[in-house]
């Protein structure tokens, strides 16, 4: 019989499911989500393939959870920062320079992937929902704003913000890209008339 290593089994299994979810955000950010299987994530924790079918019965699975575990603490992450500036122009400054700080990320880049990955259909479901609680502190600023058409702008401006993390990742100075992508934020947010 396997060892125990928590108090209870349930948290036996709470901390065996959380290796197991750490291994498999390693693996991506290290070599990209096409490194993810069940193999390589108990290989990295130590386990048999047949032990994390316990946990997670396929790789669309296991990304499903990983979509759960990683997403909602980036959005409690970028809601902190965001919340930290004063004015709604200020909040969709910080959003912007969170959005950019992720260029570099190996992990954001490789879990980016998700939207193409061999997801169930309720995650792709879920996913986009995740990414809607990430940009709710913006579409909030800009109301405050009085932008025109807030939704509208929420997608530009979150289309504005790939762009710069691309053009980031593919080698630009990320300040020189902060600034520009500023300049055309500042300029493009213009109240309702």
């Amino acid at each position: 019989m396997p060892k125990i290593e928590a108090p209870t089994v349930a948290e036996h299994h709470a901390q065996r499911r959380a290796a197991l979810l750490s291994a498999a955000t390693e693996l991506i950010a290290a070599n990209g989500l096409d490194a993810l299987t069940l193999a390589a994530v108990g290989s990295a924790t130590g386990l048999a393939r047949s032990s994390v079918y316990q946990y997670f019965d396929s790789t669309p699975a296991l990304l499903a959870a990983l979509v759960e575990d990683v997403m909602p603490r980036a959005a409690a992450d970028l809601a902190a920062v965001i919340a930290t500036a004063g004015t709604p122009s200020e909040r969709v400054d910080a959003f912007v320079e969170a959005v950019l700080d992720t260029a570099t990320d190996p992990l954001h880049r490789s879990l980016s992937a998700l939207h193409n990955a061999p997801l169930p259909q309720g995650c792709q479901s879920r996913l986009a929902e995740l990414h809607e609680l990430q940009y709710a502190p913006l579409r909030a600023a800009l109301v405050e704003l009085g932008v025109a058409e807030p939704d509208v702008t929420l997608r530009l401006l979150v289309g504005l913000c790939a762009g710069a993390v691309h053009a980031v990742a593919d080698g630009a100075a990320k300040r020189d890209v902060l600034a520009r992508v500023l300049t055309l934020v500042h300029h493009g947010l213009q109240p309702a008339s």
